[in-house]
């Protein structure tokens, strides 16, 4: 893993990657380093994750960085917020919010609905969705799904579309069932697959004595991402400084999570104190493996690739996920990332 201080890359090989990424990269600037700190005017940010205070990991970046003075550091104050009800995305077009968090795939579906949301961080680098069984279910395989219940909630996810596909199983061969979020479904016998956020009901399962065998999308090579640091065109625009300083802060706190989780779940767990210990352990630990990838451990994390995109926007127009053509420049930015590593060679 390349570390924000300390690891070096070759000076020749930092400047073919420099001139690869400039010449296919997901922005349109010429000078990936123009986003780069230019003044010691302080900046404010207003970041809202996605969800409840948990140990998502971009979740525990920000924490971490708040804490451990990082922000501070960088000469940015950030106001840490937390969706209710996915209020995050319409705040952060109507520009209350400068940073969020949101689903890879979700922010392809809202590009090709034109809304103007962008990726400037990749920190799941696998899919967080996963398929749940019960260890002494007998179901071995892909294949056993056939004439089993799948329970899902919301929609049918995409991956297990690709799952099904990459194994040879017809969907509708699988009885496909529309459930709460509660995870005892599965422990219950309502279903016999359930679709899990790989980093958090199958910890919750596990507790309550329910051990489970988990089928990872990325197993069979289906090109599907984890959760981003989004922000709005705008913002990007009108101040990108600001962003780089979020950046810079935030993956510092995630590297800093990675090499110090004790002192990690004792902050996340100031924000989630109503969370139990063992499973915010489960969850951090799980999406810190998953965000560490060949990719990640050559140039950082928050790394993210038009291949990367590409496969995704292939795999959502190939399942009828979105129809409409979307660019992999338009759903992500590479200029943050770039300059923030850039500087440490």
């Amino acid at each position: 893993m390349r570390h924000l201080a300390g690891i070096r890359l070759p000076v020749l090989f930092a400047l073919l990657l420099i001139t690869l990424v400039a010449a296919c990269g997901g922005d349109d600037d010429d000078s990936p380093s123009a986003s780069r700190s230019t003044s010691n005017e302080r900046k404010s940010i207003t970041f809202m994750a996605g969800f409840k205070p948990q140990a998502n990991l971009p979740f525990v970046g920000v924490y971490v960085a708040q804490e451990k003075g990082f922000f501070e550091e960088l000469n940015l104050d950030v106001d840490i917020r937390h969706a209710q009800s996915g209020e995050h995305l319409q705040l952060l077009l109507a520009g209350e919010v400068q940073v969020a968090t949101a689903n890879a795939a979700q922010v392809v579906q809202r590009r090709a609905e034109d809304l103007p949301i962008v990726s400037i961080a990749l920190i799941g680098q696998k899919s967080e969705q996963g398929f749940a069984v019960g260890a002494g279910s007998g179901i071995r395989s892909v294949s056993d799904w056939a004439g089993k219940r799948f329970g899902y909630k919301g929609t049918v996810p995409v991956e297990f579309l690709a799952i099904a596909k990459a194994n040879g199983l017809d969907p509708d061969a699988v009885d496909q069932v529309k459930v709460s979020f509660d995870p005892r479904v599965l422990s219950e016998g309502q279903v016999d697959i359930l679709a899990v956020f790989v980093s958090n009901e199958p910890g919750q399962l596990e507790r309550i004595g329910y051990p489970v065998t988990l089928f990872d999308p990325s197993d069979y090579n289906i090109p599907v991402l984890g959760l981003t640091y989004i922000s709005s065109e705008d913002m990007i625009a009108k101040d990108p400084e600001a962003l780089e300083r979020f950046l810079r802060g935030a993956l510092k706190g995630i590297e800093y999570a990675s090499e110090n989780v004790e002192e990690a779940l004792d902050i996340v767990l100031k924000y989630a104190p109503q969370e139990v210990r063992e499973q915010q352990e489960f969850m951090l630990t799980t999406e810190l493996a998953r965000a560490s990838t060949p990719l990640t451990n050559t140039y950082g994390y928050g790394w993210q690739t038009p291949e990367q995109w590409t496969a995704l926007i292939g795999a959502l127009t190939e399942f009828d996920i979105i129809t409409e053509d979307v660019a992999p420049g338009a759903v992500f930015t590479d200029r943050f990332i770039e300059a923030i590593y850039e500087d440490e060679n």
